[in-house]
């Protein structure tokens, strides 16, 4: 009996998710437990596995395809199968899907994405055109989001963002290339993200010097006698002085909607993670409330988990605050990095160098670290910011007060 391959639901927050590639083509062989393909959401990659031994016998949702949850995405089955019945089903859903807000849902093999080119002439408006001619866009590459898939202004600006419909010249195309990179997948959920957010925020950049003599010598005392695999890091500590910091000054602990501002109560703390292809956010929930080694337990895991891609999609949501560190790099000393929203703020740490640095009236030399607080100014003015981070390096400099 033929086996429906369904979008699968990744985490409690997810609604649609992109099918970034198959790993079988249609007529393979496939077994239980093997990777079919792998589906995308706006915040993580996981590679599907097969529940069926069979054969796949049909891809309905080939690679780019956006679909919500429960879409069919493929059959397997068995040689000769006749899966007619399950794609005229999923094909009766499709208009549901598209009402519900997928409007670039695939539901079948019958009902593909409606196109500008479907409908045999592009719409588009006249602010929009124009500003396509202005910036040489081929706009016929171009998906609308406006009535019947009118490209709008806004359709344009993010194409115009993302390198959209771009011409190359021919100088362009004849140059010799070490690779070509397909942008789709996390790269491309990573970019349309940090476009988005980069156009929509009002972003200011507070950048400091911050004393880390308090914290090493904190991170000395408390490693004392651990073996490496117990031992405390620099970014465990940073992490407790931030949520301390968040929950005694919580005007950077928010979200903004749009429409409201909500300051929250739980301090869940992002942890960017570089990885091969991306980068990826996980969430050390209530920071404020664990224990030292909980955090450092917890940043150790996640970060091991999702260089594996092992990790859920609820491990990196709720994030009410993001810490970047850069610092591991030894080339960094300050850095904007980007709102993840709706978060209204993220904090960038660099590199950490002996400078020369006044105490008592001398000179001496200290580990100094630098710190870039991004906040959004629609929602945090620079005052409460630049009292939120006096704050900051309070604790990172008297790092025992983190405790009290």
């Amino acid at each position: 009996m033929a086996t429906p391959i369904l979008m699968p639901k990744l985490g409690l927050s997810m609604k649609t998710g992109t099918i970034s590639k198959w790993m079988k083509n249609e007529g393979d062989k496939v077994k239980k437990g093997e990777y079919l393909l792998e589906v995308t959401t706006e915040k993580i990659t996981n590679k599907i596995e097969s529940k069926v031994d069979g054969i796949l016998l049909a891809i309905i949702a080939p690679k780019g395809s956006v679909l919500p949850v429960g879409a069919l995405i493929g059959v397997i089955g068995e040689a000769g199968e006749d899966i007619a019945s399950i794609i005229a089903e999923a094909a009766a859903k499709a208009p549901a899907a598209a009402k519900s807000g997928a409007a670039k849902t695939v539901a079948g093999a019958a009902h593909p994405a409606i196109s500008a080119e479907a409908l045999g002439k592009i719409k588009i408006s006249p602010a929009a055109r124009k500003l396509a001619e202005e910036n040489s866009v081929d706009y016929s590459q171009i998906t609308g989001t406006g009535p019947e898939g009118r490209i709008t202004r806004e359709d344009v600006e993010k194409a115009i963002a993302e390198g959209v419909g771009l011409a190359e010249s021919e100088e362009q195309n004849d140059r010799e290339t070490v690779k070509v990179i397909p942008y789709e997948g996390m790269r491309q959920a990573i970019g349309e993200n940090m476009a988005k957010s980069y156009t929509s925020n009002a972003r200011v950049t507070h950048h400091v010097r911050v004393d880390m003599s308090g914290i090493l010598a904190l991170r000395k005392n408390v490693n004392e006698g651990k073996d490496e695999k117990h031992k405390i890091s620099v970014t465990a500590i940073l992490t407790k002085a931030v949520a301390r910091a968040l929950e005694l000054n919580p005007c950077l602990n928010a979200s903004f909607t749009g429409t409201e501002i909500k300051v929250w109560k739980d301090v869940n703390i992002g942890m960017a993670v570089a990885l091969q292809d991306g980068l990826i956010v996980p969430v050390i929930r209530n920071a404020n409330t664990k224990r030292l080694s909980e955090v450092n337990r917890e940043i150790v895991d996640l970060a091991k988990r999702a260089r594996k891609n092992k990790l859920t999609v609820d491990e990196m949501g709720g994030a009410t605050f993001t810490i970047t560190n850069l610092g591991g790099y030894g080339s960094v000393d300050h850095f904007t990095p980007i709102i993840n929203p709706p978060e209204v703020a993220i904090l960038g740490v660099g590199r950490t160098t002996e400078q020369p640095a006044v105490a008592n009236g001398q000179i001496v030399i200290r580990p100094i670290m630098g710190l870039s607080l991004v906040f959004d100014h629609r929602v945090v003015d620079g005052a409460p910011a630049a009292e939120w981070l006096a704050l900051l390096i309070s604790l990172i400099e008297n790092p025992t007060s983190i405790f009290v």
